[in-house]
């Protein structure tokens, strides 16, 4: 039988070795999928062997069978060199849908009871502080007592990367580009500031100028770049001169909270996290001190993923919170 040019086999394969449609449907193994998402997710074969606990020939194997069940190669690996081909990249994105819904089965079987249950995992940035955030929290487990909960923080990229493989319910984070797979909403906007620990010779000076700063280390987040989430908080750096001293950088803001307090170097916090450690006398706050940068924090949910009912009833209780509170409400100074 011809399909144009291709003429498909009686074994189910094509002129061009790729297995049909119908055939890959029913052959593909999906072990070689989850030994693909890690090898996408490293840096090298033998970095994806140690994380999947196999050999090192096992995973360069199973990439080898992966590929002839595709037709097309996945990784352009040579030394130093290993990244996705536009076809890795293709199989990459659907393998991350592949995976999260084999993760929400168990989930989704053990709900079907009348008393809303289920498991929600949240991955939330460093240091979400959003009293909005917190009475909805309060709310649901007060509605829902059975229903169980998970946070794991992480980077905003990384918990955004979990919510594009359905690994979590969903996301509080910064957002630098939106995937259009997903759905966003922002919960809160926060202000930055630059602030110094007591070992620094310019705290608790009153009579500062944004000139004084210039020439002074810092410490700031790993996302403090002018192609990332933060870009106005490195502007503001840049504009204090600052921006070529980095000494301490960190995804965590409890991290880049130690390295101020230390004396490591001048660091950017959102004001209303370093309110207590500036009134507690462990941090003292730098020019400017107005027209400090904006940064906005969003909740970010996979409309493709099968939600249980525990994980829908948090999503939409948050969602409609925020549509009842007025934007100046939910920003914090």
């Amino acid at each position: 039988m011809q399909s144009g040019s291709r003429t498909t086999r009686t074994d189910g394969t094509a002129s061009d070795g790729r297995l049909t449609p119908e055939r890959l449907m029913r052959e593909l193994d999906w072990n070689l999928l989850r030994s693909f998402v890690v090898l996408a997710q490293s840096s090298s074969v033998t970095e994806a062997a140690g994380r999947l606990r196999l050999t090192q020939p096992s995973v360069s194997t199973a990439l080898k069978r992966l590929e002839q069940h595709v037709g097309r190669k996945l990784i352009d690996r040579a030394p130093g060199h290993f990244r996705l081909t536009d076809a890795g990249e293709a199989l990459y994105r659907e393998a991350l849908d592949i995976q999260g819904s084999i993760l929400r089965l168990s989930t989704l079987m053990r709900d079907m009871t009348d008393e809303v249950t289920g498991h929600v995992r949240l991955t939330l940035a460093s240091h979400v502080i959003c009293p909005l955030f917190d009475q909805v929290l309060a709310e649901f487990h007060a509605e829902h007592p059975r229903a169980t909960l998970s946070i794991e923080v992480q980077s905003s990229a990384a918990a955004i990367e979990s919510v594009t493989a359905r690994a979590a319910s969903f996301a509080v984070c910064l957002v630098h580009k939106r995937n259009p797979r997903l759905e966003y909403r922002r919960l809160y906007r926060e202000y930055f500031g630059l602030f110094c620990g007591p070992p620094h010779p310019l705290f608790g000076r009153r009579d500062l100028t944004r000139a004084d700063l210039a020439g002074h280390s810092s410490v700031s987040f790993d996302t403090d770049r002018l192609q990332d989430a933060l870009k106005p908080v490195t502007l503001m750096r840049a504009e204090a001169d600052l921006g070529d001293l980095v000494v301490g950088t960190s995804s965590h803001l409890e991290e880049v909270r130690r390295m101020i307090i230390a004396g490591l170097g001048i660091g950017p916090l959102p004001l209303h996290v370093a309110e207590r450690d500036v009134r507690d006398g462990l941090m003292w706050q730098l020019p400017p001190y107005d027209q400090t940068p904006a940064i906005d924090v969003h909740v970010v949910w996979n409309p493709r993923a099968s939600l249980n009912r525990a994980e829908q009833s948090l999503l939409t209780r948050l969602l409609q919170q925020i549509e009842a509170t007025p934007m100046d409400k939910r920003t914090y100074r």
